[in-house]
């Protein structure tokens, strides 16, 4: 068994981790940025690192810092959880070559061809899995896009290869698209993955999402989980996971299954992933009435590491699949067969983002967690890393916390999550829970009739301001809470590991601390176009001027449209900012020569910084 892993990731999936590796006697080292310097997964671990500012690129996806700080730590071992660095195949082959260190997770050779999407399609074709009409190689040219639209009907998405949950793809619905939709999903892709290469593909107008849980060793030996139904998405990311699926025969859900198997067969693949098909549903179905064998589903994507949404397959067969990630990584062999694997009961997973589903799911620009009271009782698991008193931090995602609830059906699990979602009390930041007590009322997701393009596409958006109104709780914290308090705290970094002392003054002033806590390992992030040091570039973007263009919300800048000195006209894209996980075109308000851009591209911006200045 390994001495001590290194969890290269943050929040409720670090903790996950941990606890998995503490129940197998296993010490942590978590790894965190600036930002993160107090989050839950730094005070779980039993050793924490700093390894970087807040911006992503220089921290928790810098190759280099992460193991380095591995080797420093003498960890035997990386889980890098889901998202960052987790697909990143090019990190897994630099674990794989660094002496002591064991990857968590498929061989790099693996996440190359199954992980870039190009390369998959072609594994699944040649393992007899049905493929999306679409391309296997990478396209350069919008010209190629029309030629596609043009054979096989529009519209097309636009993928990137190493793209998932809806990042890196867009749509295209006619020809004079293709060139923005092409250079947006090519941005996306260098920005978050590090790779821009991008395919086709046939775009399903109405479908299901299908995916099956694989767990393989390195003796050959290949389970599936059964599989979870995410077809209530928002923009291409899920919101509400469930399993079974409510929509498939036993028949169809053995083909899907088996499918994955030979996938999985036919890649050499090992460790977990995930298999995603797409399922065309019957729009005539009705309520009561399931797919069957004679429908078509289509090879989607293989996530080449856990699944935010594990933790369903975990409720229904009672596998812990993390521990199995950590045991195949160390050459044990599986411990169970295909045929005891049972999947007992329902279960449905609830993400609880810092969002406000009433205002387009705007994510929460800050906030402290005034009160956090989750729930309990049978059937009830909650997997999280904020405590009450926290503070947001809105660098990266908007998941506060996953509410995974199991009952032996669908009904019961309904009625128990309705329960369980009411008693989760959180106060000083918004929440999506009220979008989720609205959807466990709603027919369609009741009947199980709803697909991809439900919430997007059909579900009237009245029906969810109604429901924040009705159920929404606040977001500010209590009054008693603007009590002074002076908090000075003492970091010391030896070789880059943290040692810190807090000191909490109430009803004194402020005395400056300096930088008497020794070398962070890295600086927060700049505000728009500004330095640390207080120079000119940030207030004189401020003090210009003109009429400002300013940030609606936190994010990264991933693209600047202007110089100074063009001419813009009201309506123009100016920048544009991503944001938890999607991309926000800013445009000016009125036309005007920008006389200054405050921003460049990968800056980190916070709510109302100025980024371009007009006159």
């Amino acid at each position: 068994m390994f001495d001590k892993v290194l969890v290269a990731n943050r929040g409720e999936i670090a903790v996950r981790v941990m606890r998995a590796c503490e129940e197998l006697g296993i010490d942590t080292v978590a790894v965190y940025s600036e930002a993160d310097k107090d989050s839950g997964h730094v005070r779980y671990a039993d050793e924490a690192y700093n390894v970087g500012p807040a911006r992503a690129a220089d921290s928790y996806l810098d190759h280099e810092a992460v193991i380095e700080t591995a080797e420093k730590a003498d960890a035997d071992a990386i889980h890098p959880g889901y998202g960052f660095l987790a697909e990143n195949a090019e990190f897994a082959g630099k674990v794989e070559d660094t002496e002591g260190v064991k990857w968590i997770g498929p061989s790099a050779d693996s996440m190359q061809q199954l992980g870039e999407k190009t390369h998959a399609r072609k594994t699944m074709r040649e393992a007899d899995v049905p493929i999306v009409p679409g391309t296997t190689d990478p396209v350069e040219d919008p010209a190629e896009v029309e030629e596609f639209g043009d054979e096989h009907g529009y519209p097309v998405a636009i993928k990137a290869e190493g793209g998932g949950g809806g990042r890196g793809m867009k749509v295209v619905r006619s020809a004079d698209e293709a060139e923005d939709q092409l250079e947006s999903a090519k941005r996306e892709g260098e920005a978050y993955f590090d790779n821009d290469n991008v395919y086709l593909e046939r775009y399903l107008e109405n479908p299901r999402h299908i995916e099956v849980q694989i767990i393989a060793d390195h003796h050959g030996n290949v389970r599936h989980l059964g599989e979870r139904d995410c077809s209530l998405q928002r923009r291409h990311q899920k919101v509400i996971e469930e399993g079974p699926s409510p929509a498939l025969t036993d028949e169809l859900r053995e083909q899907i299954a088996e499918a994955a198997r030979r996938g999985a067969d036919a890649a050499g693949y090992y460790n977990a992933g995930t298999f995603e098909f797409l399922v065309e549903e019957d729009e005539d179905r009705e309520d009561g009435e399931l797919l069957g064998p004679d429908a078509n589903f289509y090879f989607l994507e293989v996530n080449t590491r856990i699944q935010v949404e594990h933790t369903v397959t975990e409720e229904l067969t009672d596998i812990d699949i993390v521990k199995w990630q950590i045991r195949v990584a160390q050459d044990e062999e599986l411990g169970f067969s295909q045929d005891e694997v049972d999947l007992e009961g329902h279960a449905m997973e609830f993400r609880i983002n810092a969002e406000n589903a009433a205002d387009d799911f705007a994510p929460a620009t800050g906030g402290k967690l005034a009160t956090y009271d989750p729930p309990g009782g049978i059937g009830v698991r909650l997997d999280d890393a904020l405590r009450q008193g926290d503070e947001l931090v809105t660098d990266y995602d908007s998941m506060v916390a996953k509410l995974i609830v199991h009952g032996s059906d669908r009904e019961e699990c309904i009625v128990r999550s309705q329960r369980a979602l009411a008693e989760y009390d959180i106060e000083g930041i918004p929440t999506i829970i009220p979008f989720h007590r609205l959807m466990l009322e709603d027919d369609a997701f009741v009947s199980g009739t709803h697909t991809t393009k439900y919430l997007d596409h059909t579900l009237d958006q009245e029906r969810i301001a109604e429901a924040q109104e009705k159920w929404g709780t606040k977001t500010e914290s209590p009054a008693g809470d603007d009590e002074e308090v002076v908090e000075r705290e003492f970091t010391v970094e030896v070789n880059g590991k943290r040692f810190e002392v807090d000191l909490e003054e109430r009803g004194a002033a402020a005395i400056p601390a300096g930088n008497a806590g020794g070398s962070s390992g890295g600086q927060k992030p700049q505000p728009a176009g500004g330095d640390s040091g207080g120079s000119d570039a940030g207030s004189s973007a401020a003090d210009a001027e003109g009429e400002s263009v300013t940030a609606e919300m936190q994010g990264t800048i991933l693209d600047v449209k202007v110089s100074e000195g063009d001419e813009v006209a009201s309506g123009d894209v100016v920048c544009v900012l991503e944001a938890m996980k999607m991309e926000n075109d800013v445009v000016a308000d009125r036309g005007g020569t920008v006389t200054q851009v405050a921003v460049g591209e990968g800056d980190s911006v916070d709510m109302g910084d100025v980024l371009i200045v007009l006159e």
